[in-house]
């Protein structure tokens, strides 16, 4: 208690000493309008130095006219005079401009300090331009090295062998979820970020620092953008819009931005071969709301309310597959329909202190709440038969010879309440110029309350097919069958779980020199403490895990503009909510955390290339991963055994090339190798389901030097295919097949009317920053893309046919963008 009351009249003391002071502060920015770090802001003998995102504050004396000095080593220095009152706080915001020969409108050096710690910065403005059926951060993500998807519909991705839980996900240093009972991209609707409130992008596919939380995978880390004056954002096309307005007080103490974002997925959806009445809607608003209190205090707050309506009834349905000598078709009649509903709250309160400019603390409170539904009833009535591939006859493509009819009833009453909370603070302390220190401190408490209620009954020419766990024979018609009467799949489970969190870090930066060259440390450990507890199970056991990390990097004094990184330790990954619920829907108390150690090298290379900036990163990783739980994917929804019966590992090369291929625009090349394998119960091993061998991927931007007004954006993946799955009763040794390989290419055609580089004269475009109006082709060579594969039984042959589900084909859409 002496110890809080001491820190309060300091505070106080601070307070009053700081009344004949005033305050300025700001992001400093290049000509391209990228924060720029390390620029020295200094009042007499009084100065501060700019961070990796530009932002600097400096206290200087009120009530007289000072010199404010911006100087950076490749920068024109910038001299301004200000004259402020006591405990004023004046934003400013200078543009400084480039001492060097200027390369166009893109510069690719990027972040010194992010460029060290090995992670991918994206300019926000790409995310808004390049097309995808469902554009945002996440379609970019898809493009980089090392990360895979096989699904269009979906913002999950997997990283390097990982699955979609395995990624940290942050806005403002804030993490965010995603909800809990979703089975298919077609129903995650909006990503949680607003691309129109981003204001950086940074990605981190493995070896990353200690201050990120405990993931195996990657880190993506987003910061939304404090508005400097008014502005207003609009997006329409034929998938939904979205209106973003922001803008500050007069004062500048105060700033807002916020977000409305509609979608709807029908038209993607309805490209898909099962003919449905499909009516999918997704609503959110977001708002960051920012408050200057003092000189040394700002407060912060992130809301969100997400609203996604999922309506859902079936038609009919064939897929062709099997070979050209032996084509097959699945024919499907369908009744029923499917019914779902997530609402989701978030709120995250944010509060900094910053006591002098080499000491600074942030408290962050936030809070979490989903409600979701998944209701359905779907009756399926298949024949599964052969296909007349004869071209010249009349019945070419229909069924001409039927294998086996059957039908399948699906049913579903899940519910989810859950309720999470987090209470944390940061700590960032410089001790010299040289090095650096942070810590951080985290309590999180999680509430969740499930109800799954899934069961399934399959007939086959008349008979019922029982469960094929329970061990009964049945060869009917030729005898009677005995055993218990079960559905063919059966799921019941209520789970009151509550989880109880402990956690922490504590790092250390460095930066020195080896004669002429530089070289930088970050050494760092987390720990996480948990406990579960489930309504009707015993306690779980107090666990906790340690995670030593580190980074070194190396930049020799060469001619050639190159850095070497070595990084890497030991990762946990606790488990969440969903990979505590096994099989049968039951919560296991005592899940272990899954461990991997990590181990990354990597090369960075910036060079020219006709005159013009280019950047080659090259990172090989391997991953040693033990206590795994093992799981299988329907679509995007993960089904965990909850057991940490195997081993598994991942190996692989990822490589990526960017740069202006096109004078003034920013393009990359990637290419990736995985191989990824898990061990269950010793008996060998297998393909993991995330096992995506080879990766291209290539974002592209141009236009046409005759009609600049005209550019053409273009998204292009290529994935080798994953595996195949098998059914979640079956083991999984005996399903090793795999889905045909990923190819999808989506091009955007936009007429600029005007932006930053297309000026106008003309009235009506005056209000207007940016006016543009698009035309996109999502598949562009209407490929067939499968996500999962579909089990059918033939009773005659009594084989079990995967029947691949296929992804959207070609579809067309029009899009308007509009700035203030």
């Amino acid at each position: 208690m002496k110890n809080i009351i001491f820190v309060f009249i300091i505070g106080l003391f601070s307070l009053t000493v700081s009344a004949q002071k005033a305050r300025i502060k700001g992001v400093i920015l290049d000509e391209f309008n990228n924060p720029v770090e390390n620029v020295t802001v200094k009042v007499g003998d009084k100065g501060t130095v700019s961070n990796e995102n530009g932002f600097y504050i400096l206290e200087i004396d009120a009530n007289k006219k000072v010199t404010i000095t911006f100087s950076h080593i490749s920068l024109k220095k910038i001299t301004i005079d200000v004259n402020l009152k006591s405990n004023e706080d004046f934003e400013l915001n200078p543009v400084m401009n480039s001492k060097v020969e200027e390369f166009g409108e893109v510069t690719v050096t990027g972040n010194s300090k992010k460029r060290i710690e090995g992670v991918t910065t994206i300019d926000p403005v790409i995310v808004r331009k390049i097309p995808g059926a469902n554009a945002g951060i996440e379609n970019i993500i898809k493009t980089l090295p090392g990360v895979y998807s096989n699904n269009e519909l979906s913002t999950s991705y997997a990283v390097r062998g990982g699955n979609y839980d395995e990624n940290l996900v942050y806005v403002n240093e804030i993490e965010v979820y995603r909800p809990f009972l979703i089975r298919s991209g077609q129903q995650e609707g909006l990503s949680f970020t607003n691309t129109d409130m981003v204001q950086n992008v940074d990605f981190s596919a493995g070896g990353f620092q200690s201050k990120y939380g405990d993931k195996l995978s990657s880190v993506l880390d987003i910061t939304y953008r404090n508005p400097k004056r008014f502005g207003a954002s609009l997006e329409a096309s034929l998938l939904g819009g979205s209106l973003t307005v922001e803008g500050v007080s007069k004062n500048q103490k105060w700033s807002n931005i916020t977000g409305v974002r509609y979608r709807n997925n029908s038209l993607l959806v309805n490209s898909q071969e099962t003919e449905t009445n499909f009516r999918p809607t997704f609503f959110d608003v977001q708002t960051l709301l920012n408050f200057n209190a003092s000189t040394k205090w700002n407060f912060s707050f992130l809301g969100n309310i997400s609203q996604n309506r999922y309506n859902y009834e079936p038609l009919t349905r064939q897929t062709n597959f099997g070979t050209i000598d032996e084509p097959i078709a699945l024919l499907v009649f369908y009744e029923g329909q499917e019914k779902d509903k997530y609402l989701t709250f978030f709120g995250a309160g944010k509060a900094v202190y910053q006591y002098n400019e080499k000491n600074k603390l942030k408290f962050i409170l936030s809070g979490y709440h989903t409600q979701e539904q998944e209701y359905y009833d779907i009756l399926a009535q298949y024949r599964l038969g052969e296909v007349d591939a004869n071209i010249g006859s009349e019945t070419f493509g229909d069924v001409v010879f039927t294998r086996g009819i059957g039908s399948q009833l699906n049913h579903a009453r899940n519910d989810l309440d859950a309720l999470i909370v987090n209470a944390e603070v940061k700590g960032f302390h410089e001790l010299n110029e040289k090095s650096q220190f942070e810590w951080g401190a985290k309590f999180t408490k999680e509430d969740i309350r499930d109800r799954i209620v899934e069961w399934e009954v399959v007939d086959s020419a008349g008979f019922s097919l029982p469960n094929p766990i329970l061990d009964y024979q049945n060869d009917q018609p030729y005898n009677p069958y005995v055993g218990p009467l079960a559905p063919y799949q059966n799921v019941r489970a209520t789970n009151f779980t509550k989880i109880n969190r402990f956690s922490g870090y504590a790092q250390w930066n460095y930066r020195g020199n080896i004669g002429e060259h530089d070289y930088w440390i970050n050494a760092g450990v987390r720990a996480h403490q948990w406990q579960v507890e489930a309504d009707g199970r015993p306690k779980g056991d107090s666990q906790i895990t340690f995670s030593p990390r580190a980074q070194f990097a190396f930049k020799p004094n060469w001619n050639k503009d190159m850095l070497f990184r070595l990084s890497g330790g030991l990762y946990h990954q606790p488990p969440f909510y969903r990979e505590l619920r096994d099989y049968d829907g039951v919560v296991q108390t005592n899940v272990k955390a899954q461990q991997s150690i990590h181990v990354v090298l990597s090369n960075d290379y910036s060079f020219k290339m006709w005159n013009r900036p280019f950047k080659l990163v090259s990172e090989a990783y391997y991953k040693n991963i033990t206590d795994v739980n093992t799981y299988t994917i329907d679509n995007v929804r993960i089904r965990y055994r909850a057991n940490n019966d195997a081993e598994a590992y991942a190996y692989g090369f990822d490589a990526r090339l960017n740069g202006e291929f096109v004078p003034g625009t920013e393009s990359w090349f990637t290419f990736g190798y995985l191989k990824t394998e898990e061990n269950q119960d010793g008996k060998g091993f297998i393909a993991r389901p995330t096992d995506q061998r080879l990766k291209f991927g290539v974002l592209f931007q141009d236009y046409m030097p005759n009609i600049p007004n005209l550019r053409l954006y273009l998204n292009l993946v290529y994935n080798t295919g994953l595996p195949g799955g098998s059914p979640a009763y079956a083991d999984p040794y005996n399903y090793q097949l795999r889905l045909n390989d990923y190819r999808r290419a989506d091009v955007g055609f936009s007429f600029v009317f005007k932006d930053e580089k297309i000026k106008s004269s003309k009235v009506w475009l005056k209000p207007f920053n940016e006016l543009s109006l698009g035309l996109e082709i999502f598949n562009l060579f209407n490929n067939q893309n499968s996500i999962t594969n579909t089990w059918v039984r033939d009773v005659y042959t009594k084989s079990q046919y995967g029947i691949p589900n296929y992804m959207t084909t070609r579809v067309f859409n029009i899009k308007l963008v509009a700035r203030l």
